[in-house]
């Protein structure tokens, strides 16, 4: 496995189970809107490596897997890293953005830069499929990464849990947006995926116009 994921994986591993047995630990560094305006930026990328609970680790960690060896593959570890980060940090600005009236926001999980390398190997590999637990057949990778958007505007309109919902979104569009500018040539030869990828974020964007988030 390369070293650059398994670095990755282990800062996430450690940083949230200790998360899980230090309440202390967990507030300080988790994201939170008031915290942040007040000056505690480094929450914006600590955050990215805390998790609500084992599953929610573990759904970021296989993804991440399952996904970052396409990227790796095709654009080599530095430019990999490059998009993990650019994601996570697009993640936090745009959770930021629509919650920074509501100091009392707060989110974890590194959902954000795992969605960027999710919808970076679908634009560097627009073919691939995967197997979900309780499917049996292929699924197509970008319907898997289409249907993780639309469950998120769900996850931000329900507000019933602590994850990162609207992170997703800006990790998307920074994985989005890297993988374009590094790849530029897809816009022709893959104009299809390109497009259709943008929908989900289209459509946050309408929603948050119309007030509907």
């Amino acid at each position: 496995m390369n070293i650059v994921l398994l670095v990755i994986i282990a800062l996430n591993l450690i940083i949230s189970f200790k998360g899980f047995g230090d309440l202390t630990f967990f507030r300080k560094y988790e994201f939170h809107i008031g915290s942040i305006r007040s000056g505690e930026q480094i929450r914006m990328i600590s955050s990215g490596f805390l998790h609500a609970d084992i599953g929610h680790l573990f759904f970021n960690m296989f993804t991440l897997f399952m996904f970052a060896p396409v990227v790796i593959n095709h654009l080599e570890s530095f430019s990999f890293l490059t998009v993990y980060a650019a994601s996570l940090i697009f993640g936090s600005l745009l959770t930021l953005y629509f919650h920074k009236n509501d100091y009392n926001y707060r989110a974890i999980g590194a959902s954000g830069a795992v969605t960027g390398i999710l919808y970076s190997a679908i634009l560097l590999q627009p073919d691939m499929s995967l197997y979900l637990f309780f499917v049996p057949i292929p699924i197509p990778a970008y319907l898997f990464g289409i249907g993780y958007l639309l469950y998120s505007i769900y996850g931000m309109k329900a507000k019933n849990d602590n994850i990162g919902h609207t992170a997703h979104f800006g990790g998307a569009i920074g994985g989005y947006l890297i993988t374009i500018l590094k790849e530029p040539q897809m816009l022709t030869e893959n104009t299809f995926m390109v497009v259709l990828l943008a929908i989900p974020i289209v459509i946050l964007f309408v929603m948050a116009k119309m007030g509907k988030l």
